[in-house]
């Protein structure tokens, strides 16, 4: 076992990473944290997968316990606004579809749907977005009691995910980092705040950690959770680094902290993501302020172009708040594990956040670092298995996410219309030819682990509009009576959650004790 880890960068992939670990290992290991004073959080991240519970169970932490310190709400899907036409919208929930008699209900949908909006008659959590509704009611209770919970004393990874869990969170990623600094503290984990000047190397990797005040500081193993820099993996040991720009073009990103009313105006239990002239905007529901950012590409617009949209969209509130302006680094490292060195988080790879990856990422890089731990030495064996892994994610990711761009219906200006003319990554050209007809399923989408599952894919392709579907012609052979009857199943049983659940507002006051 590498018995001294050390960790390069805070921040939300340093101290999700010092946490797991620690959980983890316990007192097998010794875990150290170098941390820069100067550098913050980049806190493009402050939305979630819906496997980001694992993480939480795993570390032993209750929803109590954690989320009024990081004025963190729900999330049960995504809002897409504008992407076919201005004005349409769309949800993309965490919600796997019923099946009847063998065909998924978006099939029996293009058959006999009942109104014209897909995820309104398919998902129950598409109705409880639009009524701004808590998952949970007062006294705890899930709606529908409807997701896995793990078995009694155990805990649970991504991989044990075999059923959907219907949402995931918001939160301030600053404060989540904060958070976890001052229990992982708490619990053994050495902090450093200090700058490092110099990695040493030798034919392991990384020797040591030079830093401006603390001296060298040795490990068995090292985390680069450095960012976009890369200081350790890309910098240091000169791992190359894949870009995927000519997939995903948006490079960069200017966000604001925008104070909401929450009593007032209530707090959307959804990410909203807003397609515009030069890519498209986030709005992240917070206790007590939004999140707001707008991703673009640098070839369509100036920064100061990209932050004045923003601040027109966040409104008068916005005025006197200082942005912050990104510049994104999109592909991965072309191996994240290289000798004694494992990156995570942004220097291991980054895609926009159009579907909230960032801190999924972090996450499966964690659960799969601890199941590839070696002994001693690194085993080649399981490095290489490690990058396979890393890498086939963060690549079905890209594919996914170019996705959204070439299914968009939207062409009304050169940027949108190049997302047409775009080169498609893998074998994304021949899936969407056929979903054309025949409708994602398990045995059409990108074959390795990512993530998503075919009802996203679904609901992207039906919500989005600009590659047509059609229906299965052997479901014109088949009776639609129970398909009818499921529909009108959905439908009752989303108007009596809705009934039944407070707005997200009420929970988490009633949570808070407001």
């Amino acid at each position: 076992m590498s018995k001294r880890i050390v960790i390069a960068g805070g921040g939300t992939a340093g101290w999700m990473t010092a946490s797991y670990l620690q959980a983890s290992l316990g007192e097998q290991v010794s875990i150290t944290l170098v941390e820069s004073p100067a550098i913050s959080t980049i806190g493009v991240g402050e939305a979630t997968f819906s496997t980001i519970r694992h993480f939480f169970s795993y570390i032993g932490l209750e929803e109590h316990e954690w989320m009024p310190a990081c004025n963190a709400t729900y999330k049960l899907g995504i809002r897409f606004r504008n992407w076919r036409h201005p004005g349409h919208d769309f949800y993309h929930p965490f919600e796997r579809l019923g099946v009847l008699d063998g065909y998924s209900m978006a099939e029996w949908w293009l058959r006999c749907g009942p109104t014209d909006r897909f995820d309104r008659d398919c998902f129950i959590i598409a109705n409880l977005c639009d009524a701004m509704r808590s998952p949970h009611a007062l006294n705890g209770e899930l709606f529908e009691a409807q997701a896995d919970e793990p078995a009694s004393g155990g805990r649970t990874t991504m991989a044990e995910e075999d059923r959907q869990y219907p949402y995931a969170y918001h939160f301030d990623a600053a404060l989540l980092a904060d958070f976890l600094m001052r229990r992982s503290t708490g619990q053994g984990v050495h902090r450093v705040v200090d700058s490092i000047t110099e990695c040493l190397r030798d034919e392991n990797g990384i020797a040591g950690l030079v830093t401006k005040e603390h001296g060298t500081i040795e490990g068995d193993l090292y985390i680069d959770c450095t960012g976009f820099r890369g200081l350790l993996i890309n910098q240091a040991l000169e791992e190359p680094f894949v870009s995927f720009q000519e997939y995903l073009p948006n490079d960069r990103a200017v966000a604001l902290r925008v104070p909401t009313d929450i009593e007032r105006d209530g707090i959307q239990p959804y990410t909203t993501a807003t397609a515009m002239d030069a890519g498209w905007m986030w709005t992240i529901p917070l206790f007590g302020r939004n999140g707001m950012g707008y991703v673009y590409s640098e070839q369509f617009s100036t920064p100061e172009e990209a932050e004045r949209k923003l601040r027109e969209m966040a409104g008068p509130a916005a005025q006197d708040l200082e942005a912050n302006h990104i510049r994104m680094r999109i592909g991965r490292s072309r191996n994240s594990w290289v000798k004694n060195c494992v990156a995570i988080g942004l220097s291991s790879g980054f895609v926009e956040p159009l579907e909230s990856t960032g801190i999924f990422f972090i996450q499966h890089g964690i659960e799969q670092l601890v199941k590839h731990l070696p002994g001693g030495t690194p085993d080649p064996v399981l490095v290489e298995h490690y990058n396979q892994l890393v890498a086939r994610c963060i690549d079905g990711i890209c594919e996914f996410l170019a996705f959204h761009y070439y299914t968009a219906a939207r062409r009304d200006n050169d940027y949108w219309k190049a997302t047409k003319e775009r080169a498609l990554p893998g074998d994304l050209a021949e899936r969407v030819k056929l979903w054309q007809s025949k409708l994602p399923d398990a045995g059409s989408i990108y074959p390795y682990y990512h993530g998503f599952e075919p009802y996203s894919y679904i609901s992207l392709i039906m919500g989005m509009g600009g590659v047509p579907v059609r229906q299965r012609p052997v479901l014109d052979l088949l009776d639609s009576k129970q398909a009818e009857a499921e529909f009108e199943s959905i439908r009752r049983r989303s108007d009596q959650a809705v009934a039944g659940l407070p707005s997200q507002y009420e929970y988490f006051a009633h949570m808070r004790h407001i």
